[in-house]
């Protein structure tokens, strides 16, 4: 047990300090997967090296890993639908929500479809413990067309941190809080994969539905990495387990990854719920405002983004539902 849980940590370290995993094992798909929903709409090619899941009119589609994670490095390369795409969402994220319903944890990565002639966008968020009226998302535009090839998406977990890329670049980074309390997300999870109709909100807050004329809509994934502490689903106990093996909280970022990532979310970033007035009068405690940022963002939506911030205080839970929908003031005019 204690030989297991320093190898991971070991191994943990090294994907900590150079920003991309060394040496992870692909997985095969049935290997670490299984279908979770959607009848033939999920598609198993090149000897299990890849998976295609579609959205057409009587379903989307999903798979689940087979092992819950507590902690880890969990990677997919995507290719996104192309075309008429508004409406779709594709999802790549760790949940538990059909083991604690009440106050489940997750950690994702969300593509917004679009009209022919704009982007895909992408949104991160997280909840813990329940926490969904509280919302935490951030989207970004990317700085390639994630339908023309695939890409790289990975999550990485740690007991304090959780850091979020594209390409091996980390486009944003969550460091665990006193403040934040439970929101942290802290219980095994499964990672996930998923198509689905958003009309309802995913693009431009509802206005541009799917158009089934166009499905199906079909995301392909390849490269599955689960590097993680697997966990007994019943007992909940880790492998990774050992009271007197205590990591330290990594710093996660190497100085270039950093000014990557600045350099990233300067140019991209399209939204963070941290500057949004209209939802939160103070923001979360966890946010650290940067006035850089906020400035950028006050720039094409001073309504949204407007007013001035203090940087502690009390959440402010206007909203019984966390779901950002995608306005139209949104949209980036200046990148």
């Amino acid at each position: 047990m204690m030989k297991y849980h320093v190898l991971f940590l070991i191994i943990l370290s090294c994907i900590v300090v150079s920003g991309f995993p060394r040496n992870l094992p692909i997985t095969a798909f049935d290997e670490g997967y299984s279908h979770l929903f959607g009848d033939n709409n999920l598609m198993i090619l090149n000897d299990g090296k890849s998976a295609h899941i579609s959205l057409d009119k009587r379903t989307g589609a999903g798979f689940v890993s087979q092992d819950l994670y507590l902690h880890g490095y969990f990677s997919a390369s995507i290719k996104l639908p192309a075309d008429y795409t508004a409406g779709v969402v594709v999802a790549f994220y760790m949940s538990n929500g059909d083991m604690f319903e009440k106050n489940h944890d997750e950690i994702d990565f969300e593509f917004l479809g679009n009209i022919r002639g704009k982007d895909w966008r992408i949104q991160t968020n997280i909840y813990g413990n329940g926490s969904t009226n509280v919302g935490r998302e951030e989207r970004y535009g990317l700085w390639f067309d994630p339908s023309e090839d695939f890409h790289q998406y990975s999550i990485l977990w740690t007991e304090n941190l959780i850091i979020f890329y594209v390409d091996n670049v980390p486009i944003r980074e969550i460091k665990r809080t006193k403040a934040m309390g439970g929101d942290f997300p802290s219980k095994p999870m499964s990672l996930i994969a998923t198509i689905w109709d958003g009309s309802n909100w995913a693009t431009n807050g509802g206005k541009y539905k799917v158009n089934y004329k166009y499905a199906p809509y079909t995301a392909k994934f390849s490269d599955f990495i689960l590097h993680g502490c697997a966990v007994d689903p019943i007992e909940l106990s880790s492998k990774c387990d050992d009271d007197s093996a205590e990591s330290k909280t990594p710093s996660g970022i190497t100085l270039d990854q950093r000014r990557k990532m600045d350099n990233f979310r300067k140019k991209q970033m399209q939204y963070s719920y941290c500057y949004d007035m209209t939802r939160y009068n103070v923001p979360p405690p966890e946010c650290v405002i940067d006035s850089k940022e906020a400035e950028r963002l006050r720039a094409f939506d001073p309504v949204r983004f407007g007013g001035s911030h203090h940087h502690h205080g009390k959440r402010h839970r206007r909203r019984s539902k966390s779901k950002l929908k995608d306005d139209d003031d949104v949209d980036v005019s200046f990148m």
